[in-house]
């Protein structure tokens, strides 16, 4: 359902599109990469996890990825390597949106409780921008 999912989004938007699954317990020897609908699949090898792969992925080039995830030490290190971690549930968000047009994009905005911090409050951090700017482009 996950890739059939994808699948449909990337026909409407046209991004690239990677989903790394784990085979750290039930994968074979070495990784295996498929393509369906457009989009890449990457099974991850016996003993490997998809983290690892992941971070191989973001790093193996300079490029300012999207990545999905709520994994905190998988976004640190998104953050780290120059791309934009979003959260799974804000990926989510978007998918319905784009589903459902008629969703209210204030309304979805409004569910989102801003945490208190420091500095001037009428400017965004680097990292609230390039969130913004990520899940404006999903």
């Amino acid at each position: 359902m996950l890739i059939d999912s994808l699948i449909e989004y990337r026909k409407r938007k046209g991004h690239d599109i990677t989903i790394v699954f784990d085979g750290w317990k039930t994968g074979q020897g070495q990784e295996n990469r498929s393509v369906i609908g457009g989009i890449k699949l990457v099974y991850s090898r016996l003993a490997e996890k998809a983290d690892e792969v992941i971070k191989r992925i973001v790093s193996s080039e300079k490029k300012e990825y999207i990545v999905v995830t709520s994994d905190r030490a998988i976004a640190d290190y998104a953050w780290a390597s120059g791309s934009i971690p979003v959260p799974s549930h804000e990926f989510l968000h978007a998918l319905e949106r784009d589903r459902h047009p008629f969703i209210d994009k204030e309304e979805y905005d409004e569910e989102y409780v801003e945490q208190p911090r420091k500095g001037n409050p009428r400017q965004l951090s680097k990292k609230e921008k390039a969130l913004r700017k990520a899940t404006s482009k999903l």
